[in-house]
Protein backbone atom coordinates (compact mmCIF):
# COMPACT_ATOMS: atom_id res chain seq x y z
CA UNK A 1 0.00 0.00 0.00
CA UNK A 2 1.07 3.26 -1.11
CA UNK A 3 2.10 6.21 1.44
CA UNK A 4 -1.17 8.00 0.10
CA UNK A 5 -3.27 4.97 0.15
CA UNK A 6 -2.65 4.96 4.21
CA UNK A 7 -2.92 8.01 5.00
CA UNK A 8 -6.25 8.03 2.96
CA UNK A 9 -7.62 5.01 5.18
CA UNK A 10 -6.26 6.19 8.05
CA UNK A 11 -5.02 10.08 9.05
CA UNK A 12 -2.08 8.66 11.74
CA UNK A 13 -0.94 6.47 9.45
CA UNK A 14 2.54 7.07 7.52
CA UNK A 15 5.05 4.86 6.09
CA UNK A 16 8.77 5.09 7.96
CA UNK A 17 11.40 4.43 5.81
CA UNK A 18 14.24 2.95 7.02
CA UNK A 19 18.01 3.87 5.75
CA UNK A 20 17.83 0.34 4.04
CA UNK A 21 15.23 1.74 2.08
CA UNK A 22 12.51 -0.47 3.59
CA UNK A 23 9.06 1.25 4.03
CA UNK A 24 7.36 0.29 7.08
CA UNK A 25 4.13 1.64 7.43
CA UNK A 26 3.22 3.18 11.01
CA UNK A 27 0.85 4.66 12.80
CA UNK A 28 1.24 8.10 14.60
CA UNK A 29 0.33 8.00 18.46
CA UNK A 30 -2.54 10.14 19.43
CA UNK A 31 -2.63 13.37 21.26
CA UNK A 32 -4.53 11.92 24.27
CA UNK A 33 -2.33 8.70 24.55
CA UNK A 34 0.83 11.29 24.94
CA UNK A 35 -1.14 12.97 27.73
CA UNK A 36 -2.44 10.28 29.11
CA UNK A 37 1.20 8.88 28.76
CA UNK A 38 2.81 12.08 30.58
CA UNK A 39 0.65 11.69 33.32
CA UNK A 40 1.63 8.71 34.13
CA UNK A 41 5.08 8.81 34.04
CA UNK A 42 4.30 11.70 36.48
CA UNK A 43 2.52 9.67 38.51
CA UNK A 44 5.50 7.23 38.50
CA UNK A 45 8.32 9.86 39.17
CA UNK A 46 5.60 10.94 42.49
CA UNK A 47 5.27 7.88 43.70
CA UNK A 48 9.10 7.21 44.18
CA UNK A 49 9.96 10.45 45.22
CA UNK A 50 7.76 9.92 48.15
CA UNK A 51 8.59 6.95 48.95
CA UNK A 52 12.21 7.68 49.08
CA UNK A 53 11.62 10.71 51.32
CA UNK A 54 9.99 8.28 53.41
CA UNK A 55 12.82 5.91 53.17
CA UNK A 56 15.35 9.00 54.41
CA UNK A 57 13.26 10.40 56.86
CA UNK A 58 13.20 6.68 58.67
CA UNK A 59 17.31 6.50 58.20
CA UNK A 60 19.37 9.35 58.22
CA UNK A 61 16.54 11.53 59.65
CA UNK A 62 16.38 9.50 63.21
CA UNK A 63 19.94 10.04 63.50
CA UNK A 64 20.04 13.34 62.79
CA UNK A 65 17.56 13.57 65.88
CA UNK A 66 19.67 11.31 67.98
CA UNK A 67 23.00 13.50 67.41
CA UNK A 68 20.91 16.41 68.23
CA UNK A 69 19.50 15.45 71.42
CA UNK A 70 23.05 14.20 72.34
CA UNK A 71 25.04 17.05 71.55
CA UNK A 72 22.17 19.85 72.14
CA UNK A 73 23.16 21.91 69.50
CA UNK A 74 21.47 23.05 65.78
CA UNK A 75 21.01 20.69 63.31
CA UNK A 76 21.39 22.83 60.38
CA UNK A 77 23.98 21.47 58.50
CA UNK A 78 22.13 18.65 58.93
CA UNK A 79 19.14 19.67 57.31
CA UNK A 80 21.03 21.22 54.57
CA UNK A 81 22.41 18.13 54.41
CA UNK A 82 19.26 16.20 53.75
CA UNK A 83 17.75 19.10 51.21
CA UNK A 84 20.98 18.15 48.65
CA UNK A 85 20.12 15.07 49.11
CA UNK A 86 17.08 15.49 48.22
CA UNK A 87 17.63 17.91 45.20
CA UNK A 88 20.18 15.93 43.49
CA UNK A 89 17.66 12.32 44.25
CA UNK A 90 15.05 14.75 42.30
CA UNK A 91 17.10 15.85 39.50
CA UNK A 92 19.02 12.37 38.90
CA UNK A 93 15.21 10.81 39.35
CA UNK A 94 13.64 13.38 37.13
CA UNK A 95 16.26 13.31 33.62
CA UNK A 96 17.26 9.40 34.26
CA UNK A 97 13.84 7.95 34.18
CA UNK A 98 13.13 9.17 30.89
CA UNK A 99 16.58 8.77 29.22
CA UNK A 100 17.36 5.53 30.24
CA UNK A 101 13.96 4.18 29.43
CA UNK A 102 14.07 6.56 26.25
CA UNK A 103 16.98 5.10 25.11
CA UNK A 104 16.17 1.58 25.80
CA UNK A 105 15.40 -1.15 22.90
CA UNK A 106 11.50 -0.30 23.58
CA UNK A 107 12.19 3.57 23.17
CA UNK A 108 9.65 4.11 25.65
CA UNK A 109 9.12 4.86 29.59
CA UNK A 110 6.90 2.71 31.60
CA UNK A 111 3.76 5.47 31.11
CA UNK A 112 4.55 5.27 26.95
CA UNK A 113 4.76 1.47 27.31
CA UNK A 114 1.24 1.24 29.38
CA UNK A 115 -0.53 3.11 26.65
CA UNK A 116 1.20 1.60 23.27
CA UNK A 117 3.49 4.20 22.05
CA UNK A 118 6.73 4.54 22.13
CA UNK A 119 9.18 7.25 20.18
CA UNK A 120 10.62 6.44 16.84
CA UNK A 121 13.59 8.69 14.73
CA UNK A 122 11.34 10.17 11.93
CA UNK A 123 14.38 9.29 9.62
CA UNK A 124 13.98 5.51 10.43
CA UNK A 125 17.32 5.23 11.78
CA UNK A 126 18.22 4.57 15.68
CA UNK A 127 17.08 6.94 18.44
CA UNK A 128 20.39 8.75 19.04
CA UNK A 129 20.78 9.98 22.80
CA UNK A 130 21.39 13.65 21.07
CA UNK A 131 17.97 13.42 20.35
CA UNK A 132 16.70 11.93 23.14
CA UNK A 133 18.30 14.21 25.44
CA UNK A 134 17.22 17.40 23.16
CA UNK A 135 13.26 16.18 23.67
CA UNK A 136 13.61 15.40 27.18
CA UNK A 137 15.02 19.04 27.88
CA UNK A 138 12.54 21.02 25.58
CA UNK A 139 10.13 19.43 28.00
CA UNK A 140 10.84 21.10 30.95
CA UNK A 141 10.57 24.37 28.74
CA UNK A 142 7.34 23.87 27.37
CA UNK A 143 5.39 22.52 30.05
CA UNK A 144 6.98 22.67 33.93
CA UNK A 145 9.41 25.68 34.11
CA UNK A 146 6.24 28.03 32.63
CA UNK A 147 3.62 25.89 35.03
CA UNK A 148 6.29 26.72 37.99
CA UNK A 149 6.41 30.00 36.71
CA UNK A 150 2.71 30.32 36.85
CA UNK A 151 2.26 29.11 40.68
CA UNK A 152 5.08 30.93 42.12
CA UNK A 153 3.22 33.67 40.65
CA UNK A 154 -0.03 33.01 42.00
CA UNK A 155 1.17 32.31 45.41
CA UNK A 156 3.59 35.82 45.32
CA UNK A 157 0.44 37.60 44.65
CA UNK A 158 -2.30 35.65 46.96
CA UNK A 159 0.89 37.07 49.44
CA UNK A 160 -0.05 40.69 48.43
CA UNK A 161 2.79 40.99 46.09
CA UNK A 162 1.67 42.25 42.88
CA UNK A 163 3.14 40.12 39.51
CA UNK A 164 1.87 42.74 37.26
CA UNK A 165 1.44 40.98 33.72
CA UNK A 166 3.89 38.24 34.49
CA UNK A 167 0.85 35.95 35.10
CA UNK A 168 -0.26 36.50 31.62
CA UNK A 169 3.10 36.28 29.76
CA UNK A 170 3.95 32.76 31.44
CA UNK A 171 0.40 31.94 30.66
CA UNK A 172 1.31 32.37 26.83
CA UNK A 173 4.14 30.53 27.43
CA UNK A 174 2.63 27.22 28.24
CA UNK A 175 -0.22 27.73 25.98
CA UNK A 176 2.12 28.46 22.74
CA UNK A 177 4.14 25.00 23.63
CA UNK A 178 1.05 23.02 24.84
CA UNK A 179 -1.20 23.83 21.86
CA UNK A 180 1.78 22.82 19.49
CA UNK A 181 0.62 19.32 19.17
CA UNK A 182 -2.65 20.22 17.64
CA UNK A 183 -0.99 22.57 14.46
CA UNK A 184 0.91 19.48 13.18
CA UNK A 185 -0.28 16.73 11.15
CA UNK A 186 1.99 14.31 12.92
CA UNK A 187 0.94 15.81 16.45
CA UNK A 188 4.62 16.40 17.60
CA UNK A 189 5.76 19.01 20.00
CA UNK A 190 8.37 21.37 19.47
CA UNK A 191 11.18 18.32 21.59
CA UNK A 192 10.22 16.24 18.68
CA UNK A 193 10.85 18.91 16.03
CA UNK A 194 13.82 19.89 17.30
CA UNK A 195 15.14 16.31 18.10
CA UNK A 196 13.96 14.73 14.51
CA UNK A 197 11.60 12.24 16.95
CA UNK A 198 8.22 11.38 16.54
CA UNK A 199 5.60 9.22 18.59
CA UNK A 200 4.29 6.36 17.48
CA UNK A 201 1.95 3.58 18.07
CA UNK A 202 3.69 0.40 19.43
CA UNK A 203 0.75 -2.38 19.52
CA UNK A 204 1.36 -5.37 22.18
CA UNK A 205 2.33 -8.18 20.30
CA UNK A 206 1.77 -11.77 21.95
CA UNK A 207 4.86 -13.40 22.53
CA UNK A 208 6.21 -16.14 19.98
CA UNK A 209 8.54 -19.08 20.04
CA UNK A 210 11.96 -17.87 19.09
CA UNK A 211 11.71 -17.09 15.49
CA UNK A 212 14.68 -19.62 13.84
CA UNK A 213 12.38 -22.39 15.23
CA UNK A 214 9.22 -21.76 13.29
CA UNK A 215 8.41 -22.17 9.53
CA UNK A 216 11.56 -21.84 6.82
CA UNK A 217 13.31 -20.61 9.50
CA UNK A 218 13.75 -24.21 10.91
CA UNK A 219 14.60 -26.04 7.71
CA UNK A 220 14.91 -23.59 5.03
CA UNK A 221 12.23 -24.82 3.23
CA UNK A 222 9.07 -23.18 2.18
CA UNK A 223 5.92 -24.89 3.77
CA UNK A 224 4.09 -23.26 0.98
CA UNK A 225 5.95 -24.47 -1.91
CA UNK A 226 8.57 -26.23 -1.02
CA UNK A 227 11.22 -24.38 -2.22
CA UNK A 228 14.86 -24.44 -0.85
CA UNK A 229 16.38 -21.20 0.40
CA UNK A 230 19.86 -22.07 0.55
CA UNK A 231 22.60 -18.38 0.86
CA UNK A 232 26.08 -17.83 0.53
CA UNK A 233 28.19 -16.39 2.53
CA UNK A 234 28.70 -13.49 0.15
CA UNK A 235 24.77 -12.71 0.27
CA UNK A 236 24.59 -13.06 3.97
CA UNK A 237 27.66 -10.67 4.64
CA UNK A 238 25.46 -7.43 3.02
CA UNK A 239 23.73 -7.23 6.68
CA UNK A 240 24.81 -6.94 10.48
CA UNK A 241 23.26 -7.32 13.64
CA UNK A 242 20.90 -3.97 13.09
CA UNK A 243 19.23 -5.35 10.13
CA UNK A 244 18.82 -8.58 11.75
CA UNK A 245 16.85 -6.75 14.43
CA UNK A 246 14.67 -5.01 12.13
CA UNK A 247 13.63 -7.71 10.45
CA UNK A 248 12.66 -10.38 13.38
CA UNK A 249 10.37 -6.91 14.45
CA UNK A 250 9.02 -7.04 10.97
CA UNK A 251 8.63 -10.89 11.18
CA UNK A 252 6.99 -10.87 14.47
CA UNK A 253 4.87 -7.91 13.48
CA UNK A 254 3.75 -9.76 10.55
CA UNK A 255 2.15 -7.14 8.18
CA UNK A 256 1.77 -8.01 4.73
CA UNK A 257 2.90 -5.22 2.74
CA UNK A 258 5.71 -4.15 5.11
CA UNK A 259 7.07 -8.21 4.44
CA UNK A 260 6.72 -7.68 0.85
CA UNK A 261 8.55 -4.13 0.39
CA UNK A 262 11.65 -5.93 2.96
CA UNK A 263 11.68 -8.67 0.85
CA UNK A 264 11.68 -6.98 -2.39
CA UNK A 265 14.72 -4.72 -0.52
CA UNK A 266 16.60 -8.02 0.32
CA UNK A 267 16.05 -9.42 -3.54
CA UNK A 268 17.52 -6.61 -5.18
CA UNK A 269 20.37 -6.36 -2.99
CA UNK A 270 21.55 -9.81 -3.35
CA UNK A 271 20.50 -10.34 -6.92
CA UNK A 272 17.99 -13.17 -6.25
CA UNK A 273 14.57 -12.90 -8.12
CA UNK A 274 12.56 -15.86 -6.25
CA UNK A 275 9.36 -14.37 -7.47
CA UNK A 276 6.07 -13.83 -5.42
CA UNK A 277 4.28 -15.34 -3.24
CA UNK A 278 5.87 -16.94 -0.69
CA UNK A 279 8.22 -13.71 0.88
CA UNK A 280 7.62 -14.91 4.55
CA UNK A 281 9.18 -18.31 3.80
CA UNK A 282 12.31 -16.27 1.97
CA UNK A 283 12.55 -13.71 4.75
CA UNK A 284 12.69 -16.80 7.95
CA UNK A 285 15.34 -18.58 6.13
CA UNK A 286 17.22 -15.62 5.38
CA UNK A 287 17.15 -14.50 9.27
CA UNK A 288 17.68 -17.86 10.26
CA UNK A 289 21.17 -18.09 8.49
CA UNK A 290 21.47 -14.17 8.53
CA UNK A 291 21.42 -14.80 12.73
CA UNK A 292 23.62 -18.21 12.59
CA UNK A 293 26.17 -16.32 10.43
CA UNK A 294 26.27 -13.49 12.67
CA UNK A 295 26.26 -15.64 16.32
CA UNK A 296 29.04 -18.08 14.71
CA UNK A 297 31.46 -14.99 14.00
CA UNK A 298 30.92 -13.54 17.17
CA UNK A 299 32.65 -16.61 18.90
CA UNK A 300 35.34 -15.85 16.63
CA UNK A 301 35.73 -12.14 18.14
CA UNK A 302 33.88 -10.46 14.77
CA UNK A 303 31.06 -8.98 14.81
CA UNK A 304 29.14 -7.08 12.27
CA UNK A 305 26.81 -4.44 13.64
CA UNK A 306 25.06 -3.06 10.27
CA UNK A 307 25.54 -3.26 6.89
CA UNK A 308 28.43 -0.32 6.79
CA UNK A 309 30.45 -2.10 9.13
Amino acid sequence: MSSAALAKADKRARVLVTPEGIAVPVKVASRASRFGALALDFMFLNIALVLFQILLSLTIGGAVEDLADAADQSISGAAEFLVVIRILFVFIAWYGYFLVQELGPRGATLGKRAVGIRIAARGGGRLTPEAVIARNLLRDIEIFYPLIFIIVTLITSAAGIDGGSMIWAALLWFLVFALFPFFNKDAMRAGDVIAGTWVIDAPRTKLAEALSTQGAAADATSETTGVRYDFGEEELSVYGEHELQTLERLLREARPEALAAVHATICRKIGWDPGAGDERAFLEAFYAQLRAKLEGDMRFGKRKADKHS
